[in-house]
């Protein structure tokens, strides 16, 4: 078996989900509304290096690279692609993950990189790996080629020699999820990062697709809440005139209807009810978070969560 779905798995399985399924995993184990979805496991892209003998070829090209040399990394970098790109998807593979995408009954999936290497104590791999949205199922296996071709980015090529992982075993599993259109999406820390006062939460939304946060395109309404009181402390509402949609031909930017752009994105009572879902996930773990959220038809659903790493 390459692939495992998210009811299988648990934070034990970071070696062969990465940081990101194992996590998923997690909380679908907790009952936190997390949308379904199943992990191809890293065992399957080293089935896939052996089977069309690619391992040879990437460490003869990794060994060749001059890492004071941008143009060398970059060079080795696309020819890393090109090999993984080109290679023929051995059919049992071919099989058993398409088998599971039907199994979703979606349209469109989310498809993550999640690095077995990932938030280990060595290094911190998130942000380091790519993602692609709105894939279909005739897209699903080119981008889940991509996401095994990203742990050789020029930036990912770096970053291991950076922090002296070249020998070690870094390896990718691929989480592929149901996406989530969005209507309102965002952030939630469950102890403030600035203040650092852990008796605060502090929420970030925008409309659509929770993208534009992360990419630092919108400024976000904050919310910021008292955990064990349950009260708003902080609202702050900044206007949005521009938001990220799902259409059939991928993400699209699109502008919000104006007597949205200066509105509220969730009132008092979704608020809360976000912070119940976020503060179960804290205490599940037994460490902060930082939780990406999305909601669709007024429910909550969780895509991320992770150890707030600044604290």
């Amino acid at each position: 078996m390459f692939t495992k779905n998210f009811k299988q798995l648990s934070k034990k399985d970071v070696g062969i989900a990465g940081g990101k399924g194992a996590s998923l995993g997690e909380m679908t184990q907790a009952k936190i509304p997390v949308p379904a979805g199943f992990v191809v496991l890293s065992s399957c892209f080293d089935r896939f290096l052996a089977e069309t003998d690619l391992k040879q070829e990437i460490e003869a090209q990794l060994d060749k690279v001059n890492y004071d040399d941008v143009a060398s990394v970059e060079n080795t970098s696309v020819a890393i692609y090109d090999l993984i790109h080109d290679a023929r998807f051995p059919k049992d593979l071919e099989k058993e993950i398409l088998i599971d995408f039907d199994k979703l009954g979606a349209k469109f999936v989310a498809v993550r990189s999640s690095a077995t290497a990932e938030d280990s104590s060595i290094a911190s791999w998130a942000g380091e790996l790519e993602s692609y949205l709105n894939t279909t199922r005739k897209t699903l296996l080119g981008n889940v080629k991509k996401c095994w071709a990203s742990l050789f980015t020029p930036r990912a090529i770096f970053y291991r020699n950076e922090k002296g992982l070249r020998q070690t075993r870094v390896s990718v599993a691929v989480v592929v999820q149901k996406m989530v259109q969005s209507e309102v999406a965002g952030i939630a820390f469950t102890v403030h990062p600035v203040t650092r006062d852990i008796n605060q939460m502090i929420i970030e939304t925008c409309w659509g697709l929770g993208e534009y946060i992360v990419g630092g395109v919108v400024t976000p309404d904050s919310y910021v809440v008292h955990k064990k009181e349950k009260d708003l402390v902080d609202v702050n509402v900044s206007e949005q005139t521009k938001m990220l949609v799902v259409s059939s031909s991928g993400n699209k930017e699109v502008n919000v209807p104006v007597d949205r752009a200066s509105k509220r994105k969730l009132n008092t009572k979704q608020i809360m009810e976000l912070v119940d879902i976020c503060l179960r996930i804290e205490e599940h773990y037994g460490f902060p978070c930082d939780i990406e959220w999305a909601m669709e038809k007024n429910k909550f659903y969780i895509v991320q969560s992770r150890p707030i790493t600044t604290l």
